[in-house]
């Protein structure tokens, strides 16, 4: 018999196709509507209300079950509150990677299977495959929309409940589907970065939960050449926002952030995208999820490793500093991996697992 089926329908075109696939393939398949924010800011790009009538559209259309549910509070103490703390201590967390890891694959995973489910299913664009008997994310068919970076921190467990039905379509073929399906979501504009702080100034909205702690911004030299809002507004690599214009004597060059000073409350930037202060050839790896656990699998020569969505992948090599540590030799120096962020390790296509991204003083 076919299992039984809760697909997360967000309302936007890919769930709504992967649930029209899961219908089509004879699954006996319900949707759920996740609202994980209280907050509902229609002029700001998270509009709750009209997502939850895009998902009741294809459920009308396909004759499947909407259930809804509200993990506000869930959100709120696995992620949001975790997110600010990151902040605060000057890191740049990526708070989708936890959702996925707390929420879409956890709290709703409990959720189905409390309702009599067997599986979840997603529209994510990853794989699932096995070897020697252990589950592993892979890319998918459409490599432009590969999501394995976000869902990297998944476990056994996790991986044994979920469906991704869109691991072997792609975008282009998702829209025609939802074309021909007369889906309301075919030309819903995608939704991008988190939702919610939708298409806020991301400064205007995390100074609501973070006070303004002003400071020095200094160049590779030591000179004082401007002043900041907060540390936890900037992150390494970051060029919009800084606040820093023409300076006598100074090249006409942009300025970048390339080091964070928590302790001492400064920023350090430089001028030019391509300035060696912005590139490393090692990064320091903390909290390491491993997909199989067993260390081993990252403890080889010739991994790759990616520190961001989409971002290109370069061969590495994992050492051990102790229980907690882990060092990551990169084989050309690789730009801006900010502490905070994660760091994904492939072997070939198969996702292995990753890290937070740290530094030698900040574990």
């Amino acid at each position: 018999m076919k299992d039984k089926i809760l697909i997360g329908l967000s309302g936007g075109v890919d769930s709504s196709v992967s649930l029209k696939i899961l219908k089509d393939k004879g699954f006996k398949v319900e949707a759920l509507y996740m609202k994980n924010w209280d907050e509902d800011d229609s002029q700001q790009g998270c509009n709750a209300k009209e997502d939850l009538e895009y998902a009741s559209d294809v459920c009308n259309k396909l004759n499947v079950k909407l259930n809804t549910a509200n993990f506000s509070d869930e959100y709120w103490n696995k992620i949001f509150t975790h997110f600010l703390d990151s902040y605060k201590s000057g890191y740049t967390p990526n708070p989708d990677i936890l959702c996925n890891k707390y929420i879409k694959f956890k709290v709703f995973i409990d959720h189905a299977k409390k309702l009599g489910f067997d599986k979840i299913a997603t529209g994510h664009y990853a794989k699932i495959v096995k070897k020697n008997n252990y589950l592993y994310l892979k890319v998918p068919l459409d490599l432009a929309k590969d999501q394995t970076y976000f869902l990297h921190s998944l476990d056994q467990k996790q991986l044994s409940n979920v469906i991704f039905p869109l691991s072997d379509i792609t975008k282009q073929d998702v829209k025609k589907i939802a074309e021909v399906n007369s889906f309301k979501s075919f030309n819903k504009k995608e939704s991008m970065g988190i939702c919610f702080i939708g298409n806020k100034k991301f400064k205007n909205f995390i100074k609501n939960y973070i006070k303004n702690s002003p400071g020095k911004i200094l160049d590779f030299e030591g000179n004082i050449i401007g002043e900041h809002d907060g540390i936890f507004y900037a992150t390494i690599g970051q060029r919009e926002g800084i606040g820093i214009g023409g300076i006598k004597n100074k090249k006409n060059l942009p300025w970048y952030v390339y080091k964070k000073d928590i302790k001492n409350n400064t920023l350090y930037v430089c001028q030019g995208n391509d300035n060696s202060l912005l590139f490393t050839n090692t990064i320091y790896l903390k909290n390491l999820h491993i997909t199989d656990n067993n260390e081993e699998t990252i403890l080889k020569n010739s991994l790759k490793c990616q520190i961001r969505h989409q971002g290109e992948k370069y061969i590495c090599n994992i050492s051990k500093i102790d229980n907690e540590k882990y060092l990551v030799n990169v084989n050309q120096p690789i730009r801006a991996a900010a502490p905070g962020q994660s760091l994904v390790l492939f072997e070939n296509d198969v996702c292995l697992g990753g890290g937070i991204i740290s530094d030698d003083k900040h574990y």
